[in-house]
């Protein structure tokens, strides 16, 4: 397994080599697009990632090593279903507003993943039916989380530990659930 990659690192490369995603969007997209489609998701992941990024550009290499080393380490905790997936968010130490922020693009990130892939009968029957379904609306209703402002800050931490870890859990869920899917695609 490769080593974990820092979501402030992650991001500040994405930055410097000019992608439209933040680290959270990435890592949303790429469990999104592992769970639809397996190893072979991972080229296109990061062609969509680094698109309209200067392929010369030394940030843009130094980029696309955290985003290879990314996606060993999250098709690793997935594929081994050791539960040690978690989605790649800030640190405890930064902002529950800048936290939750990056909780709903996370959840933007990981619908486009399931969504943009080539949408077979079968992929469309699963993810209408449950609890794919559940998932799909309730990550919805995050993508537009925001920090309870009447709330105290105990509250707002608690509130955000808890949807993480349906976040956590749903995505290995979904992964799981598109077992068939992504075999099916391997033949």
């Amino acid at each position: 397994m490769s080593e974990k990659v820092a979501f402030d690192e992650l991001d500040a490369a994405l930055k410097r080599c000019g992608s439209n995603w933040d680290a959270a969007q990435a890592h949303g997209l790429l469990t999104g697009r592992l769970a639809v489609g397996g190893a072979a998701a991972a080229p296109e992941w990061l062609l969509r990632v680094l698109e309209d990024t200067d392929e010369r550009d030394a940030n843009r290499q130094e980029c696309q090593k955290k985003l290879d080393s990314l996606y060993q380490a999250t098709f690793w905790d997935l594929s081994e279903r050791l539960s040690e997936f978690a989605p790649l968010l800030p640190d405890d130490d930064a902002g529950t507003e800048e936290r939750a922020v990056a909780m709903a693009h996370w959840c933007e990130g990981f619908l486009h993943g399931l969504v943009s892939a080539e949408h077979g009968k079968a992929l469309k029957e699963r993810l209408a039916g449950e609890p794919l379904a559940d998932i799909i609306r309730d990550m919805l209703q995050i993508t537009r989380a925001s920090v309870d402002e009447e709330s105290d800050a105990e509250t707002n931490e608690a509130a955000y530990a808890e949807i993480l870890e349906y976040i956590r859990v749903a995505a290995q869920l979904a992964y799981e659930e598109l077992s068939d899917i992504r075999h099916a695609e391997e033949q």
